[in-house]
């Protein structure tokens, strides 16, 4: 029990404690569990969406930055967590019911813990300030990625969405500039972060503020390329014009012959 409130026992230079990985792994699965329950799946659907969320944006992460450890394999806690989870959600769904908009607010937290413990890593191991970013972001939203393919379904980050992925990249671009920059304890800075992801979505939902989708700037790029070479055109026929007019002066023109 104690090396939960330890740090990495790897790296030093990680302050984050790993009952904030375990807190992450936790919120992520109960998120995976409110999908299974709304989906009427299966024990099995249950575990496996569970860690689908709860570890699947961690297991990315390690993937891709192949250094250390990969958190899910060598930690003790993590698949357990995510199981039990899933499995007491499964065997007493009744709060899952009554719940409302749950999910929603699971989410989000998840969001938010993942691009934490994601964007610190790589910290930690000394990536670039966009390759920090880069992590944080695939941590916050590779869980829920990997489950909408699992689901059969377009994965929201590639989808219109009320600022999904982006908040994941605001928070962890926050705590990144926090402890780097600012050099913020990584208490405080982790606690920025997760205001600034959840603050950040919830703005997003309540005035429906959505990505961009199907843009087309070629007509307007058209247009303003029209505009300009027709103003090209009438600063030409202006310059010659004014050159050829003959130079006024005071005095008359000579008589040709003198």
């Amino acid at each position: 029990m104690p090396e939960l409130f330890t740090t990495y026992p790897e790296l030093a230079a990680v302050s984050l404690p790993t009952w904030v990985d375990l807190a992450s792994v936790i919120v992520g699965s109960a998120g995976g569990v409110a999908v299974a329950r709304s989906r009427h799946l299966d024990a099995v659907g249950f575990v496996g969406l569970a860690l689908l969320c709860g570890l699947g944006g961690g297991l990315i992460r390690d993937i891709m930055m192949q250094v250390g450890s990969v958190y899910m394999l060598d930690s003790p806690f993590a698949i357990p967590a995510s199981a039990a989870t899933a499995l007491v959600a499964f065997l007493f769904p009744r709060p899952l019911d009554r719940a409302g908009n749950l999910l929603e607010w699971l989410d989000i937290a998840a969001v938010a813990l993942f691009a934490l413990v994601g964007t610190d890593k790589a910290l930690a191991h000394g990536f670039l300030p966009a390759s920090c970013l880069l992590m944080g972001i695939m941590t916050g939203v590779g869980g829920g990625m990997l489950r909408d393919v699992f689901l059969g379904e377009v994965p929201r980050i590639f989808q219109r969405s009320t600022l999904y992925a982006v908040c994941a990249l605001v928070g962890s671009a926050a705590y990144c500039a926090a402890v780097a920059l600012f050099s913020v304890s990584k208490l405080w800075a982790g606690l920025l972060c997760i205001a600034v992801t959840i603050g950040l979505r919830r703005w997003s939902l309540r005035f429906d503020v959505q990505t961009p989708a199907d843009v087309d700037l070629g007509p307007h790029v058209r247009r303003g390329v029209r505009l300009v070479r027709r103003q090209v055109r009438v600063v030409s026929r202006v310059t010659r014009a004014t050159r050829k007019r003959p130079r006024e002066s005071g005095r008359p023109a000579a008589p040709k012959g003198l």
